[in-house]
């Protein structure tokens, strides 16, 4: 499938959008283009989530409908890249592939018009912030994709661990469910040379690290996947004065939202006999975000065995967050990983990186998978 005459556009949205990066719900001039675009290519976008956009494409069948969707926000990053087409904002940069998620739903929308009319119809999803704080949550809510009968959805993300041209993916669990977690010790201030008068909250500090360790080491299995980092803590205002306080701060990662609870219940069972042990108060702080990413596995049997040249390869989970999740507790949805990872031109730097960066010829691989996903949908 030659997708050459798209690639002009593909290149020029991209370099575009990378120069306006904008973070979670202040997408404005990012919004703007993509309409403008959208609307130059025959297409009528619609507004939803302050500043996403969505797009219906209607086919003779408009019972089932197909739906596909891209980010858009960038990064609090300071771009540290030498290209003509560095972003314009000091402090922000598309460091994660928004743009160039973007660029592909662009450029699949443009592929749609070219096979008018369509058979089935599609639904293109344009969401915001989905670094922070997760709007698939409330598109979900919107009642979007029932109004539109949507019955698979799909989505991808650049991924320079992984060599440009490959797609990766696998069924069931591959994105973690990401939590907050956090702390304030209380105890009682006192002379260091005097420790008997206060109560000291950095012994307590480090039994609560010892004890979280254990959750992972002694209640689930070796073979059971989680995460708990603690990556950032403060305590007390001198070295000779016993810390009244210290604040802990970090992340638990599992695969599911039992074992997420079941992680933070014991976290807090940790804290009560840590209080109690150490005469100290523990102020719990949980902030659950989203949940895990769980492809569906008739989405995956039916790509991996659909006829296509493009390679697709088995990848194992990960335990970084998306919240695409969302999407895919309303309708059966499928998350894939475009390579971009392309050592002779130097685009070996991970996301969030301040050099990250890419081919854009990378794109057309999604926008293939995208037609051909659209071919087999029936």
């Amino acid at each position: 499938m030659d997708l050459n005459f798209l690639l002009d556009d593909v290149i020029k949205n991209r370099r575009a959008l990378h120069q306006i990066p904008e973070v979670g719900l202040k997408e404005y001039q990012t919004k703007e283009y993509l309409k403008n675009y959208l609307i130059s290519i025959g297409l009528t976008p619609h507004d939803i989530c302050e500043t996403g956009l969505y797009v219906f494409i209607e086919g003779k069948d408009t019972e089932n409908c197909i739906a596909f969707r891209s980010d858009m926000d960038a990064l609090n990053i300071r771009e540290e890249n030498n290209i003509d087409f560095k972003s314009k904002y000091e402090n922000f940069m598309h460091a994660c592939g928004h743009d160039g998620h973007m660029s592909i739903l662009l450029g699949f929308a443009k592929y749609l018009t070219t096979i008018q009319p369509l058979k089935k119809s599609v639904l293109l999803i344009f969401q915001p912030a989905e670094e922070t704080p997760g709007r698939a949550k409330n598109i979900c809510k919107s009642g979007l994709l029932k109004k539109y009968n949507v019955k698979e959805i799909y989505g991808s993300h650049l991924f320079p661990e992984i060599k440009e041209g490959i797609i990766a993916t696998k069924e069931g669990p591959f994105f973690a469910q990401a939590t907050h977690i956090g702390g304030k010790i209380i105890g009682k201030s006192a002379h260091g040379a005097m420790p008997q008068l206060g109560t000291d909250t950095v012994p307590a500090f480090s039994k609560i690290i010892d004890g979280y360790q254990t959750i992972v080491s002694r209640n689930f299995s070796p073979f059971d996947p989680i995460v708990i980092t603690i990556g950032e803590f403060k305590g007390g205002t001198a070295r000779n004065i016993i810390a009244e306080s210290t604040e802990f701060y970090g992340t638990l990662r599992t695969y599911s939202q039992e074992k997420t609870q079941f992680a933070i219940n014991r976290i807090k069972e940790i804290n009560r006999g840590i209080e109690t042990s150490y005469n100290v108060k523990i102020e719990d702080d949980f902030q659950i975000l989203y949940p895990p990413v769980i492809n569906n596995t008739s989405l995956y049997n039916k790509l991996i065995n659909m006829k296509t040249d493009i390679p697709i390869i088995s990848y194992p989970p990960l335990t970084i967050a998306e919240d695409f999740a969302y999407y895919q507790q309303e309708v059966p949805g499928l998350f894939v990983l475009i390579g971009t990872k392309n050592e002779e031109k130097g685009f070996t730097h991970p996301l969030h990186s301040c050099h990250f960066n890419f081919d854009e010829k990378a794109l057309l691989t999604a926008i293939k998978l995208y037609i051909q996903l659209y071919n087999n949908f029936k």
